[in-house]
């Protein structure tokens, strides 16, 4: 008999633990609405999380020490007129979040330095594009004030924030439902699943499909597809059987998966967390009360299970601290934040080790806050990968810049969209549209100024004539 050699790695003791009830977030509302998403985003100073509102759509923004119950009259963030279906934390600002709503509109709020001390409902921009409700917003890795957007018109819309403006609309691509999408490490590519079963991989700037999957898994339930930090592309889904799968693909050629594993029967959509630094991928399914981690590996069979950390109650959705929130001090490799359905608990994930100096295999350098392009470099074409930043000293934040927005007479677009058509709103013209209205009106403005000389010089013509006939009349 051969005996199995278990294989080394530093994440399989990796010992989960909920903090202790004081520091739990207690007595929220978390939202009812039946859609998978996170319904939480977490940064290194504020836990935001999406509530029950009456009259609209509301969530809470609560700094990470401001634990214990929070109080009813606690302000929210209230400026959507439907619920909230998905928020994102901008990556190059911890103060910046952004919102999709089921009143078919993306919004970008400013959050103040120590937190809310009063409902904010004027947020810092709005973004109207999509004709149904908004199901996924996230932003863009590696390029200041890049933000996309996904609703159920099947329409993905990435904007410039910095100017308002829609600058890629993706349109005819997805006939159904958009499940998931998810940009690649350094944001040149995005790869989506939608309800048609297909995972596909899309250059958007150039606005075409580079490959894609039909059935990547069977079962009808939602799939999610992310990005791996070496091009590869991990799904989950369910099988004809309706199994729980998970599956790694190949971006270049997505004919046969790597790998694939089947998990268990369960109904819940198994959301997908992504350590890029360690390879290690987290799945939450939603009504689980368990977290699998699996690290991934260039050896087969490729998706390795590691362990999982298992609660009582079952999870309605989870927020995942980026790196550089956590204590490097006490071996922390994730954190998460699950939502039950009246309170958020913490969920610390370490490392056990005996030696109290920095981890170097732990913590390799780590994506930073500074960003590597701006937003009209990538829409240019450029690319850039994250700046990484050392986490040995623990992280400092640095001086947040509050977000500008420089606006492109988009005010008097809205006041003639308000006037004309309240009932539906409008599709945001694409650059082209822009394009050939300038060259109209150029053309209207030169027209008017030929005009102008035309009268100027009949009026002068008409004067010469005048005294001509004057003299004649003497």
């Amino acid at each position: 008999m051969i005996r199995r050699v278990v294989r080394q790695s530093k994440f399989r003791h990796v010992f989960g633990q909920a903090v202790k009830n004081d520091q739990c977030y207690d007595d929220i509302r978390v939202s009812r609405v039946t859609w998978d998403s996170a319904f939480c985003a977490v940064n290194p100073k504020f836990v935001a999380i999406i509530v029950e509102a009456s009259g609209g759509g509301a969530f809470l923004v609560l700094p990470l020490q401001k634990t214990g119950r929070i109080d009813k009259a606690y302000p929210t963030v209230c400026g959507h007129t439907g619920p909230v279906l998905d928020i994102d934390w901008c990556p190059n600002n911890d103060h910046v979040i952004a919102s999709g709503s089921e009143d078919c509109t993306v919004m970008v709020w400013q959050i103040p330095e120590n937190g809310l001390t009063s409902a904010l409902s004027e947020p810092a921009v709005v973004l109207e594009g999509h004709s149904k409700r908004v199901g996924i917003v996230t932003w863009h890795p590696t390029a200041r004030n890049v933000l996309l957007s996904a609703g159920c018109d099947n329409l993905i819309i990435i904007w410039n924030v910095g100017t308002g403006e829609a600058l890629i609309n993706l349109e005819d691509m997805h006939p159904d439902v958009i499940f998931s999408v998810c940009w690649s490490r350094n944001g040149s590519l995005i790869c989506t699943a939608c309800k048609d079963k297909k995972v596909r991989v899309i250059d958007p700037r150039k606005g075409k499909i580079t490959a894609e999957k039909d059935k990547a898994h069977e079962g009808a339930r939602p799939m999610r597809a992310i990005f791996l930090a070496d091009g590869n592309i991990f799904t989950t889904g369910f099988s004809r059987m309706s199994e729980r799968q998970l599956a790694l693909w190949n971006s270049k050629n997505m004919e046969e998966p790597i790998s694939v594993h089947e998990m268990d029967t369960s109904n819940g959509v198994l959301l997908p967390f992504y350590d890029p630094d360690t390879n290690v991928v987290y799945l939450c399914g939603k009504g689980d009360s368990s977290i699998r981690y699996f690290e991934i590996t260039d050896e087969a069979p490729y998706v390795h299970y590691l362990n999982t950390f298992s609660s009582k109650e079952p999870q309605r959705g989870m927020g995942y601290m980026p790196k550089r929130g956590l204590d490097v001090n006490k071996c922390e490799i994730s954190r998460f934040y699950k939502l039950h359905e009246r309170k958020c608990e913490p969920i610390i994930m370490t490392v056990p080790r005996k030696s109290d100096l920095f981890q170097d295999d732990l913590y390799p350098d780590t994506a930073g806050p500074d960003p590597a392009l701006e937003a009209e470099e990538w829409f240019e074409g450029k690319n850039g990968d994250p700046i990484l930043i050392s986490l040995k000293h623990g992280y400092v934040p640095g001086k947040n810049r509050d977000l500008k927005v420089v606006k492109k007479n988009l005010l008097d677009n809205k006041a003639t969209k308000k006037v004309e058509e309240p009932a539906t709103p409008q599709k945001p013209a694409s650059p082209q549209i822009t394009r050939k209205n300038e060259v109209k009106l150029e053309e209207l403005l030169r027209e008017v100024k030929s005009l102008r000389d035309l009268v100027t010089l009949q009026d002068r013509r008409i004067a010469k004539l005048e005294d001509q006939v004057a003299k004649v009349a003497i």
